[in-house]
């Protein structure tokens, strides 16, 4: 800590800072889930419903291969610098998604979008760890998750909003004042230690993280739909992927400044704690937020602004735990509670949404929603700060960014995962649920949209929201076990008490000492 910090081991004027980065994260988390009540509507006018998930997985997964590198680098060269130029790509991702006349230009400008918001989501945890003491910063991390939790709500909302009244094209458009005000902010308040020297970044283990990651998603989203699992590309890309992995994790054992150090994998916090990120919050938020607004859209024929509104109790359901939590993780220098309670909560969420049927009352879907959003809330940043507080203040970043890195991972598989099987159940459906000549009058089902659905003839309209229904819920059902694995996880997780200062810890995992520099 420098002179011009109180006691109380917050800068001054940390004030401006914090609320610079959390715009920043509300950024960059707020267009995970902005096209998700929007998207039928668009793929519908851009015909493409066979790619509606690379709306989400193309940003998700340009997200996911860039944390590693951002905190890495965060590490070796300060973070401001990074920062800002995370939001300056985030912009650029945003005007190619505006503009989007085809499903190839939107998926680029969302993968565009995702290379600076995974940056964003990075920095902004890390630059809160070089600022504030492990044990004042559960107060402070509590917000960021809480502000991750708001925008997985207010994306669909706003994304609903914006198809029904201006446009969809305006959840891309609204991006350029708050990221601009965000860049300014951030240029002028963020005050950081520069570092100096030569890097020697990791060029052939980015490569091969990127082509792991890559291959991975896109057996994932291909497989069982595209193509058939056993198909030469999808068993050639599932190899490729492997040995990719493989080199990877071999890679790093060998590079001078690697992307994801193994030592990291030395801490058993560490291990624990981004397994259970990847399983709970990875697969389950995202396979939730994902597709539940496409479902409310077509089962109860609401707008996609009601869709989203249906989603407020999620971010109710957050802010009810997170910040409470957050403060008593503060007074009591203790964490490990709270994933516990978050898992069961997450599991139970998932138990109820795998009972619901066409004829659910909404009041009963939003009780759901509320119940997943306390266990997301409880899970989600206690996390990312045990991980945090094991480690030296030399290896935050990089520790951060890895246990981001795989939680991502998770939320890409499970996205996509969940995105392959309810879109080879929802054809099957169909095809037993329409007769030749209700098929006729339905068209092209890779062009559905609710508007279309909801102006079908009666008989044909319930045929289709009956498929809709038995294609989703019973995929919510399959994830449960990952949940009941994930809550063995964390009783498992070992707890050590926050720090009280940003001092190095004699009994922190070691950073440079592991490195051989």
């Amino acid at each position: 800590m420098s002179d011009s910090t109180p006691a109380s081991g917050v800068p001054r004027h940390f004030g401006l800072t914090f609320a610079a980065l959390m715009a920043a994260m509300l950024l960059a988390s707020l267009d995970q889930t902005i096209v998700s009540t929007a998207l039928p509507t668009i793929v519908g006018e851009l015909h493409g419903v066979n790619h509606m998930a690379w709306t989400i997985t193309a940003y998700i997964l340009a997200a996911t291969i860039v944390m590693p590198v951002y905190g890495r680098l965060g590490d070796l060269i300060g973070r401001k610098s990074l920062f800002l130029g995370g939001i300056g790509l985030f912009l650029a991702g945003s005007i190619i998604a505006g503009a989007a006349q085809n499903m190839t230009m939107l998926i680029i400008g969302r993968a565009v979008q995702g290379l600076g918001g995974g940056g964003l989501m990075i920095t902004s945890q890390a630059i809160i760890a070089d600022l504030v003491p492990p044990r004042q910063r559960a107060k402070y991390m509590a917000p960021i998750g809480a502000v991750f939790g708001l925008s997985s709500v207010a994306g669909p909302l706003l994304g609903g909003w914006f198809t029904d009244s201006i446009g969809w094209r305006w959840a891309f458009w609204i991006n350029l004042p708050v990221g601009a005000l965000a860049l300014a902010v951030g240029a002028i308040a963020l005050r950081l230690p520069r570092k100096t020297g030569a890097v020697a970044f990791d060029y052939l283990g980015f490569t091969l993280m990127a082509t792991a990651v890559t291959c991975t998603v896109l057996v994932a989203e291909w497989g069982g739909t595209d193509y058939a699992w056993n198909s030469p590309l999808i068993l050639a890309m599932a190899t490729a992927g492997l040995l990719a992995w493989v080199l990877f994790f071999y890679s790093q054992s060998r590079a001078a400044e690697p992307i994801i150090p193994l030592r990291l994998f030395h801490s058993r916090i560490f291990n624990i704690a981004t397994l259970i990120g990847l399983l709970v919050i990875g697969i389950g938020m995202f396979a939730f937020i994902g597709y539940l607004p496409t479902y409310l859209q077509m089962v109860y024929g609401v707008s996609a602004t009601e869709s989203g509104l249906l989603l407020i109790p999620m971010v109710a359901g957050i802010m009810a735990t997170a910040i409470p939590s957050g403060r008593l993780m503060s007074k009591t220098g203790r964490y490990k509670i709270y994933p516990i309670a978050g898992t069961v909560f997450v599991g139970v969420a998932a138990l109820l949404m795998s009972t619901l049927d066409t004829q659910t009352s909404l009041v009963l879907v939003c009780t759901y929603v509320f119940v997943l959003g306390a266990g997301i809330g409880l899970a989600m940043q206690p996390l990312v700060l045990a991980v945090q507080n094991d480690f030296g203040n030399a290896d935050v970043g990089t520790a951060t960014s890895a246990n981001n890195f795989f939680r991502e991972v998770g939320a890409t598989l499970g996205t996509a995962a969940v995105g392959a099987i309810f879109t080879h159940r929802l054809t099957d459906q169909l095809h037993a649920r329409l007769t030749a000549d209700a098929a006729a009058t339905v068209g092209d089902t890779d062009s559905l949209t609710p508007t279309l659905v909801h102006s079908l003839p009666d008989q044909v309209q319930n045929a289709v929201i009956l498929a809709y229904q038995h294609a989703l819920i019973p995929v919510f059902r399959y994830m449960i076990p990952v949940f009941v694995l994930g809550l063995v996880l964390a009783l498992l997780l070992p707890e050590k008490k926050l720090a009280d200062n940003n001092d190095p810890d004699p009994d922190a995992t070691p950073a440079t000492a592991l490195a051989g520099h």
